[in-house]
């Protein structure tokens, strides 16, 4: 048996058993090193080596918890929460309470869809948004699977189809270059205006999937608890509702606008983050000797996300170390023979299987170009069919990963008064409704174009 195929389904099988994703991520990177020939004390070094790789999406994970609870003493939130509810109103009927839930559905949708390619924060904004919207989201009764799954959308699908914001470094940058420095030796050359029109096709399936997840599967009412938003527990401090007043209302919107500008300016959630607190503190929003506090508490709000994020950074280096992504793609060769829909087929799952480990398809891109593109050339597809191949083989998995930022971003905001599995309401709903259409659709863009 394949080492990464083994590795991802004892990472996944943990995972939906309810054990915690860091502890699957190390025994699945520990079991595929094992079976792919390296001692345990290899299999520990390339781990080792890898994590350090996810220590800077950690740390700037921690800081923009911190800055979101620093953003919630300021009023702002319960401000916005007040306005929705006020005008949802206590009497509305249930076609209007229909509305106001689409309404909010897709007010996100843009929201995330401006993260990747106007304002390119990327999972920035979802710990300063999503948390106040949990109390108008219980009163609508909305399934909380369903914005997981319009986050998810909005993460993923603009980046693969339109070229700018982290569309430019995806498709530009990363799919367009090694597509042809793979393709380069054996005449296969693909310009940048075939990207959108290849990938329109598979992310056109992306986009059936989030209708079916909004309009049937997460359709119906589901309750949860009003319970306290953990954003606003202060270590040793109690509970408490904070009223809006100019001075907070101004200094948030400035803190936010320059956390936004300084990170596009610099590239850097970490810093943005950082001077956005330093703005609300130096602005009196709270005391200084609560600041240690308020940063603890937005730190232990994020440390699963930063310690999935981390330990995934391991999982890919193991995976990588024991050489068994080329064993897995050449072992299907031999399966595949003269069949080109199968060769279609297998390449895609092979690719959902990389993704998974990797929960990175930025990351994951690289390492399958250079083996798929050979393979699209000898079976005879287009340059139009192989975009689509490398493009979806490396987007599966992304939507559908524990160790995905397109999974945990949203677990991380709509988690916050600990309602939302991240395996359960995460990551196996956008799995089963982006994963499965971009396997049907990729295939499709790779057969017909």
């Amino acid at each position: 048996m394949n080492a990464v195929i083994i590795a991802v389904l004892v990472m996944v099988g943990l995972s939906l058993a309810r054990v915690s994703v860091v502890f699957a991520l190390v025994v699945g990177a520990l079991v595929g090193g094992l079976v792919g020939g390296l001692s345990v004390e290899q299999t520990l070094g390339a781990f080792n080596d890898g994590v350090g790789g996810g220590a800077k999406v950690a740390l700037a994970y921690a800081t923009l918890g911190a800055f979101a609870v620093a953003i919630s003493r300021s009023g702002l939130p319960d401000l916005l929460a007040r306005r929705l509810i006020s005008l949802l109103g206590q009497e509305a009927t249930a076609n209007q309470q229909a509305v106001v839930k689409y309404l909010m559905l897709g007010s996100v949708l843009l929201v995330a869809i401006s993260s990747q390619n106007l304002i390119p924060v990327h999972i920035a904004f979802i710990p300063i948004l999503i948390p106040p919207l949990l109390k108008v989201m219980n009163q609508l009764r909305l399934d909380r699977r369903a914005v997981a799954c319009t986050l998810t959308f909005g993460l993923t699908a603009p980046y693969m189809l339109l070229p700018v914001g982290f569309g430019a470094i995806f498709l530009n940058d990363i799919l367009l270059a090694n597509i042809n420095q793979a393709g380069e030796a054996l005449g296969l050359e693909v310009t940048r205006g075939m990207l959108p029109l290849a990938m329109g096709v598979p992310v056109g399936g992306m986009a059936l999937g989030l209708l079916v997840a909004v309009f049937i599967s997460y359709r119906r009412p589901r309750d949860y608890d009003n319970a306290e938003v953990a954003t606003t527990n202060v270590p040793h401090h109690e509970p408490e509702t904070h009223e809006p007043h100019t001075l907070g209302l101004a200094m948030s919107v400035l803190a936010i606008m320059a956390a936004l500008g300084i990170q596009l300016w610099t590239g850097s959630m970490i810093l943005g983050g950082l001077v956005g607190f330093a703005l609300l503190s130096v602005g009196g929003i709270f005391k200084w000797r609560e600041a240690d506090d308020l940063f603890t508490s937005g730190m232990r709000m994020m440390a699963l996300i930063g310690f999935i994020m981390i330990s995934a950074s391991g999982f890919a280096s193991v995976m990588n170390a024991t050489g068994h992504i080329e064993t897995l793609v050449h072992s299907s060769v031999e399966v595949i023979g003269d069949n080109r829909g199968l060769a279609a087929l297998l390449m895609l799952l092979v690719g959902l299987f990389i993704t998974l480990g990797i929960g990175s398809s930025f990351s994951t891109i690289p390492i399958i170009a250079a083996i798929f593109v050979p393979l699209a050339v000898q079976f005879g597809f287009s340059p139009l069919a192989t975009v689509v191949l490398v493009g979806t083989a490396a987007a599966l998995g992304d939507a559908g990963s524990p160790a995905s930022d397109s999974t945990l971003g949203p677990t991380s905001g709509l988690n916050v008064d600990r309602q939302h599995d991240h395996i359960w309401d995460s990551v196996v709903p956008t799995f089963l409704h982006y994963n499965i259409p971009l396997i049907g659709f990729g295939w499709l863009g790779a057969m017909v174009l």
